[in-house]
């Protein structure tokens, strides 16, 4: 049974990219991983810094959106590596949220988004859910780089 979550959603709704856990890329401080890659969509420092300093996710995307005519020419190009490193930074920095990834088992992972078929499940459910695919590659990841060090301790035996 896939596991299923939204900002809205009563569990797992920490995976949601408007939840305040808030990330650090290059000295700077991002409230959310929202905030964080809807500026990535500009080159322009000053939109990047309004979009970092919009009160809540939502108004992040907001602003985005109303600037789209600014957007960065590779930005289809780079968006999903984009939201890669904001969640996997997401991960990195929140053990109690890693935990909790780490417990979904080999679940799959779904991004309950009516309205999103690129990042969610979109309406019918048969969206792309590129979010989803991105948390159980993190997943994966942050399992092999355990069983690397349980390896490593018991080889060496520290």
């Amino acid at each position: 049974m896939a596991i299923r979550f939204s900002s809205q959603s009563e569990r797992y709704r920490e995976f949601s990219n408007f939840s305040a856990f808030p990330v650090d890329f290059d000295g700077l401080h991002w409230p959310t991983t929202e905030h964080y890659y809807q500026a990535q969509k500009f080159t322009d420092p000053d939109l990047k810094t309004m979009i970092r300093n919009a009160p809540q996710p939502l108004a992040a995307k907001t602003l985005a959106d109303q600037y789209r005519d600014r957007m960065r020419p590779d930005w289809q190009a780079v968006k999903d590596e984009v939201m890669y490193r904001a969640v996997r930074r997401k991960f990195e920095l929140h053990a109690p949220l890693r935990a909790l990834l780490l417990s979904t088992g080999d679940e799959d992972i779904m991004e309950a988004a009516a309205h999103d078929n690129y990042w969610g499940s979109g309406p019918d459910g048969a969206g792309q859910n590129r979010l989803g695919r991105i948390m159980e590659r993190i997943r994966a990841e942050l399992r092999a780089a355990a069983a690397a060090v349980r390896d490593n301790t018991h080889k060496t035996g520290r």
